[in-house]
């Protein structure tokens, strides 16, 4: 299990990172195309990138069962919303792609620490 959550965690710094660190590059795999402001950019930064970073790290930390079920209730959540959009705003191949690893990294992480 242990193995599990260090993956867990390791994903979410890593996929947070491309956000984080490179919004450019993670708005054009999602499909996003810069506006008029640098507001795109930033709510990527903070809400794609650097929020999964400080999950996976915190989980590392406190390297708690709780602490890395957060991770699964995240990516969960993360899946519940992908899955809305693919209901209400039409399916494509890449959302799909994107609610399965969600939900599978939310699922793995809350099966293995609840």
């Amino acid at each position: 299990m242990d193995i599990l959550n260090l993956i867990f965690a390791a994903l979410s710094i890593g996929l947070g990172c491309f956000g984080w660190l490179a919004p450019a590059y993670t708005m054009g795999a999602l499909d996003l195309a810069p506006g008029t402001t640098s507001m795109g950019a930033s709510e990527v930064r903070a809400s794609v990138g650097a929020l999964f970073v400080g999950l996976g790290i915190g989980a590392l930390i406190l390297g708690t069962p709780t602490a890395y079920a957060m991770i699964g209730f995240a990516w969960g959540g993360a899946a519940i919303g992908r899955g809305t959009s693919l209901i209400l705003d039409g399916q494509s191949r890449k959302k799909w792609v994107y609610f399965v690893v969600e939900a599978a990294v939310a699922i793995g992480a809350l099966w293995v620490n609840l």
